[in-house]
């Protein structure tokens, strides 16, 4: 745990990383790190044997040069989609045809924000928007059952009891 400043104001905390399936919106990996630990550290944990592409925002850039990624080969071989900062868009206002540029990473955006998703419904339905214990693996031990609970919300929301069964059990 660790305290960190963002704008003018002090925060103390931790920061969960989580995998996600993009076809089904279940987290299947999630890591916890001090609140000053940049996300592009914890990236080669959340990719799994089975992945072949994997999209991240803007916080994930250079995951693809970074030494654990390179020193393995199933890891430096998964297509890396990450979705780049709006001032790195090349395009000008007055350009007159598509932004190619923009409909690109707007189509990373519409995957990568099924990630969100079990984010909210751990902090607004379980109302765990905080931490709880002054330990990392106190905390992560509970963020590992909120999630678990939060792909059985999403589950059944679904309708999807009997596939869910079938596929984690």
């Amino acid at each position: 745990m660790h305290s960190v400043r963002k704008g003018n104001q002090w925060f103390f905390g931790m920061k969960i990383h989580s995998g996600t399936d993009a076809a089904t919106g279940y987290v299947h990996t999630i890591t916890g790190t001090a609140a000053n630990v940049h996300d592009i550290v914890q990236a080669h944990a959340l990719i799994r044997a089975d992945d072949h592409s994997v999209y991240g925002d803007s916080g994930y850039l250079g995951v693809e040069k970074r030494a654990e990624i390179l020193e393995d080969p199933h890891l430096s071989s998964v297509d890396h989609r990450i979705a780049k900062r709006p001032s790195q868009n090349r395009t000008t206002k007055a350009y007159a045809g598509v932004n190619w540029d923009k409909k690109i990473e707007h189509e990373k955006t519409s995957i990568r924000c099924k990630v969100e998703h079990p984010f909210l419904i751990v902090k607004r339905l379980f109302q765990a928007g905080r931490t709880r214990y002054r330990g990392i693996k106190k905390n992560l031990l509970r963020y590992y059952l909120l999630f678990a609970s939060a792909n059985l919300v999403m589950c059944l929301r679904a309708g999807r009891q009997r596939a869910f069964c079938m596929t984690m059990g």
